[in-house]
């Protein structure tokens, strides 16, 4: 029970990462304070992690928007009483291309959500973490450091990249208020993106979905991908105490096929 009375804010909350996170807050005894864009999502969410409601919140959030942000650090503080950690899964990751096909315009707005959102929702819930300290967990992803072969995703990889060296000035920053900072660097993870991926290349190619799965396992360490869940796991120890004294720093959860 990690996480046992404290209470954490989980952004993106859909059918994947932002889900397993929120699920594993309240199964490690804590309370999830739930945001994302689309209502029906929190709704589902909700109901499936806490079917009673008395440990769950949730409020439609768009990070891009400063106000959003800030009502939904508001609902955490009203509901539970304050915030011990943001988790900031809310992300674009569906833009993919490289430099030559780059609309910039797009990029500009990849951006806007993954580095500014981030920090728009990391400075609304500010004021509450400074009276606890407690923790930011910020997803980037391993494409930021070791770009994939199989997908181009320049301007996601580009976002991530710069919210992790962001991450360095914050750790700086919020230290003195016993705020830690730290990012969770996933590679290929089996959810339902990579899921998807894995049935449609496998049907276009016309060839075995194990085949595909195969090709992205033979590169690793351990003989299977990372799950949504193992990497919602890592995120519970970053938000917790029991990683007190752990700030500024990327933990990569990818089964070992990029090691550093």
């Amino acid at each position: 029970m990690l996480l046992r009375g404290k209470t954490v804010v989980v952004s993106g909350v859909g059918a994947g990462l932002g889900h397993r996170v929120a699920e594993t807050v309240v199964g490690d005894g804590g309370n999830a304070v739930l945001g994302a864009r689309t209502g029906a999502n929190l709704v589902r969410s909700a109901a499936a992690i806490d079917p009673a409601g008395h440990r769950t919140a949730h409020r439609v959030t768009d990070i891009t928007d400063e106000k959003q942000c800030e009502a939904l650090a508001a609902l955490a503080v009203e509901r539970f009483g304050g915030i011990d950690a943001v988790v900031h899964v809310a992300a674009w990751d569906s833009y993919f291309g490289g430099l030559e096909d780059a609309d910039f315009a797009t990029w500009q707005g990849v951006l806007d959500v993954n580095l500014l959102g981030t920090l728009r929702m990391t400075r609304a819930c500010l004021p509450a973490l400074k009276e606890r300290g407690g923790s930011v967990v910020l997803i980037g992803t391993q494409s930021a450091v070791a770009a994939p072969t199989q997908v181009r995703q320049a301007a996601y990889a580009a976002s991530k990249g710069a919210l992790t060296s962001a991450m360095y000035s914050l750790a700086h920053e919020l230290g003195p208020h016993r705020v830690r900072v730290n990012t969770v660097l996933p590679g290929w993870m089996w959810g339902p993106p990579v899921e998807a991926y894995v049935r449609f290349t496998a049907h276009t190619e016309g060839v075995p979905e194990e085949e595909v799965l195969g090709r992205l396992t033979e590169r690793m360490a351990l003989p299977e991908l990372a799950t949504d869940a193992d990497v919602a796991d890592t995120v519970a120890f970053l938000a917790s105490d029991r990683s007190r004294s752990i700030t500024g720093q990327s933990l990569l959860v990818n089964a070992g096929e990029l090691m550093r």
